[in-house]
C-alpha cells in the first residue's frame, strides 16, 4: 500500500476515533449536568439540539420562553460542549500532523532538502541572522480564563494517553472529574482585565510554548541544518517572542507609562524566576563527578574563584 493510501486510511481512522472521543466527552458532560444541575437541564439540552435539527421555528419558540437563569445554564452547557469538542479536535489534529510528518517528513526536513544546493557560505550567513519573532497581543475574543484553560489542558493530556480496556473506568473517572471542574469554574471574568492581567495571560501561553514546543522546534532546526552541513552559531537566537501587551497606546488611555513599567517589571521578574528554576534543574541534572569525567584546568580555576567569591556555596 502506498504512503498516500496509508495516510487516507489513517485519516479515516482518525475521523472515526475523533467522533468517538467527542461522543464520549459529550456523554460525560451529560452526566455532569445531571449531577450538578439535575436531569431537567440535560433533557432541555437534548430537546434544543433535536429541534434545531428538525424544526428551527419550534426551537426558537422554545428558547423565547426559557427563564433567564435557565437560559444561562443552557448557554454554558453548549459552550462547555464546544470547548470539549475543540480540545478533542486539537488532540486528533496533532496526531494527524505527527503521522503525516512520519510519512512525508516535516516542514523543516523538506525545507532543508531544498537548501542542499545552496551556497554554503551564504546559507551560514542567513542562518546566523535568522530571527523568527511571533508577537503576542491581548486578543479581545480570548475570554477563557487560565483556570478553565488549565483544566482543558488536563483533559487534552488524558486524551493523548493510550488507554488499555482494563484502565478505561479509571481513565473516564479522571475525565469526568475535570469536566465537573470545568462546569463549576466561572469561565468569564467578573471585571474587565487590566493590562497586567493580560500580560499574565500572555506569559501563561509563552510558558506553555516553552514547555511543549520551542525546545523541540529548535532541536529539529539544528538537526536538519547540520544534515545539510550548516551549524547554528552558539550565540544565535533564531526564535524570540515579543508582545504589545502593556505598551500598545493606540486608542487605549489606560495604558500609561506606569502601566508599561509595571508590565515590564512583571515580565522581567518572571524571566528571572524561570532562569533560576532552569539553573536549579540543571544543577540537579549535572551530577557528574570529576573523579570519573575529569575537568579542564580552566574550569577548576573558575570554580575555585567562584568559591572564594561565594563562600556560602557548598564546594560539592
Amino acid at each position: 500500500m502506498s504512503s498516500a493510501d496509508d495516510l487516507t486510511t489513517s485519516a479515516t481512522s482518525t475521523s472515526s476515533e475523533l467522533r468517538a472521543d467527542i461522543r464520549r466527552l459529550g456523554d460525560l458532560l451529560g452526566e455532569t449536568l445531571v449531577r450538578q444541575e439535575g436531569p431537567e437541564l440535560l433533557e432541555l439540552v437534548e430537546k434544543v439540539r433535536r429541534l434545531t435539527r428538525e424544526d428551527g421555528e419550534a426551537a426558537a419558540e422554545l428558547l423565547r420562553g426559557i427563564e433567564l437563569e435557565t437560559a444561562a445554564k443552557l448557554v454554558r452547557a453548549f459552550s462547555t460542549y464546544f470547548h470539549l469538542a475543540n480540545v478533542t479536535e486539537q488532540v486528533h489534529r496533532g496526531r494527524e500532523l505527527r503521522a503525516r510528518r512520519a510519512a512525508e517528513g516535516g516542514l523543516l526536513a523538506r525545507t532543508a532538502d531544498r537548501l542542499k544546493d545552496a551556497d554554503p557560505e551564504h546559507l551560514r550567513q542567513t542562518v546566523a541572522n535568522l530571527n523568527v519573532r511571533p508577537v503576542f497581543t491581548a486578543h479581545p475574543t480570548e475570554a477563557a480564563r487560565r483556570s478553565v484553560l488549565n483544566k482543558l489542558r488536563r483533559i487534552a493530556a488524558l486524551l493523548e494517553t493510550p488507554v488499555i480496556e482494563t484502565d478505561r473506568r479509571r481513565y473516564d473517572t479522571r475525565l469526568a472529574e475535570n469536566i465537573d471542574l470545568v462546569w463549576q469554574t466561572d469561565e468569564l471574568r467578573v471585571v474587565r482585565p487590566e493590562p497586567a492581567d493580560e500580560a499574565r495571560n500572555a506569559i501563561y501561553y509563552l510558558d506553555e510554548l516553552h514547555a511543549g514546543a520551542v525546545g523541540d522546534v529548535l532541536e529539529d532546526l539544528t538537526a536538519e541544518l547540520e544534515r545539510v552541513g550548516v551549524r547554528i552559531p552558539d550565540a544565535t537566537r533564531p526564535l524570540t517572542f515579543g508582545t504589545w501587551i502593556g505598551g500598545d497606546r493606540d486608542g487605549n488611555p489606560n495604558v500609561t507609562p506606569q502601566v508599561t513599567w509595571d508590565v515590564l517589571i512583571l515580565q522581567h521578574e518572571h524571566g528571572i524566576n524561570d532562569a533560576l528554576e532552569l539553573i536549579d534543574e540543571l544543577r540537579g541534572f549535572l551530577s557528574n563527578s570529576i573523579r570519573y569525567t575529569g575537568a579542564t584546568e580552566e574550569l577548576l580555576e573558575s570554580l575555585k574563584a567562584d568559591l572564594e567569591r561565594l563562600p556560602e556555596i557548598s564546594p560539592r
